[in-house]
C-alpha cells in the first residue's frame, strides 16, 4: 500500500497517484473561499502519458503518493525514437520513449547524470540536473548599439534548444541555462 499524506502537506514535485496513474506535482494552490470550504488545487503531469491536468482536493482528503524508486544514470544516445542511459550501479542500459522525455531531451547532453523515475519496473521519466552549460551554434550577430536596450534574440544550442539570450551572446559562447523553465541563466567563461 502506498504511503497518504494530508493534501495541505502537498509540495512540488512530489509524486501522487491519481485514478491508479503516477503524476508528479507541477504547481499548486490552497483557495479559502469566502463562503464553503477550503480546497487544494493541484496542477501535475501524469508520468506514463505527459498530459498535465488541474485536480481538485478538499482541504480535508488525504492523498496517495505513487511509488517511485530513482536510479541514478548517464545519458549515453539517443536512436530518434527512443533515448539511452546507463545505470550509474549496475551499468546496464535503460531507455525511455522519446515521448516520456520530450522536455528534457531539449537539454539533454551525452555523458550528462541525470535520475530515472521507475514506477512498477518501468522507466517513466527522467530530472535533469537544475542548470546545464550548453554551447551557441547558432544566433545573429550582436549590432553596435544592441547592449544597452537590454533586449534578447533566440539562440540555437547544441542540443537543438532554442532559447532566448541577451544581445551580446555570440555563437561558440557557452551558456547556463535553467533545465525547469528553459531560461538563460548566464554567458559561461
Amino acid at each position: 500500500m502506498a504511503d497518504r499524506i494530508d493534501i495541505n502537506r502537498i509540495q512540488k514535485d512530489i509524486f501522487l497517484e491519481y485514478k491508479g496513474e503516477p503524476y508528479r506535482v507541477l504547481d499548486y494552490d490552497h483557495v479559502k473561499p469566502g463562503k464553503g470550504q477550503a480546497f487544494v488545487r493541484v496542477k501535475a503531469k501524469n508520468m506514463l502519458t505527459g498530459n498535465v491536468i488541474e485536480i481538485t482536493y478538499k482541504s480535508s482528503e488525504m492523498i496517495d503518493l505513487a511509488d517511485f524508486e530513482q536510479v541514478f544514470a548517464e545519458y549515453s544516445y539517443n536512436d530518434g525514437d527512443n533515448y539511452y542511459f546507463m545505470n550509474n550501479q549496475t551499468y546496464e542500459m535503460v531507455s525511455l520513449s522519446k515521448e516520456n522525455i520530450s522536455e528534457e531531451s531539449k537539454f539533454l547532453k551525452e555523458g550528462m547524470q541525470v535520475v530515472i523515475f521507475v514506477y512498477k519496473g518501468q522507466p517513466v521519466g527522467i530530472e535533469l540536473p537544475k542548470h546545464v552549460e550548453l554551447q551557441v551554434v547558432e544566433t545573429e550577430p550582436a549590432f553596435k548599439g544592441d547592449t544597452a536596450a537590454g533586449g534578447s534574440k533566440p539562440a540555437k544550442l547544441e542540443t537543438g534548444a532554442v532559447i532566448q539570450v541577451p544581445f551580446f551572446v555570440a555563437e561558440g559562447d557557452t551558456v547556463k541555462v535553467d533545465t525547469r523553465t528553459g531560461a538563460y541563466v548566464e554567458r559561461v567563461k
